[in-house]
């Protein structure tokens, strides 16, 4: 096909879920758009639809993810935290080293309400790229609109995994308890 040829609406979409579902990292709006010779607001779109028909897409600030349901069950725990914003790669890290991934954020902000943004940080390198996009954005943490309170959803493979994380966390006063 010409690359200069846009690509059927229903047609596009099948072949975004096609790729998502092929690939295991995220993948950008913008690479995407390119492989199907369209904006990236017209893929925003195209995912928009996708995720209305129940597809289990999810957006996270590496790009886009396929997340059918997990095969093997994995524990979640949500977990409260408090620091600086200095101290946010410490405390991913210390959270992915241990073993955890970080599936989301979240704060109970006084106007909004409760604000939850995905992460889906499983490795140092996730972590290392998150920041880069921070840093490269000059965008600011959710917890800074809550001085440093906020809430991540972590998942491992076993409560002690979980404990582990804890601990660590909890020792480096970052982790509110009771």
């Amino acid at each position: 096909m010409p690359r200069d040829r846009k690509i059927n609406g229903d047609i596009r979409r099948q072949k975004i879920l096609d790729t998502l579902k092929n690939t295991q990292s995220p993948i950008t709006g913008g690479e995407l758009a390119s492989g199907m010779n369209v904006s990236r607001q017209v893929i925003v779109s195209d995912i928009t639809l996708l995720k209305a028909k129940q597809e289990p897409i999810l957006a996270t600030s590496q790009g886009y993810l396929y997340m059918p349901q997990p095969q093997t069950a994995k524990i979640t725990k949500t977990i409260v935290c408090r620091h600086t914003p200095e101290q946010s790669e410490k405390e991913m890290l210390m959270i992915v080293e241990g073993g955890a991934s970080i599936r989301n954020v979240s704060i109970e902000h006084p106007v909004y309400g409760d604000l939850t943004a995905s992460m889906m940080l499983h490795t140092v390198t996730d972590v290392k790229n998150f920041m880069e996009k921070i840093n490269a954005t000059d965008a600011s943490f959710l917890s800074q609109l809550t001085d440093g309170i906020h809430l991540h959803e972590i998942e491992g493979e076993s409560e002690a995994v979980l404990q582990k994380v804890e601990d660590a966390l909890d020792e480096a006063g970052i982790l509110v308890k009771d």
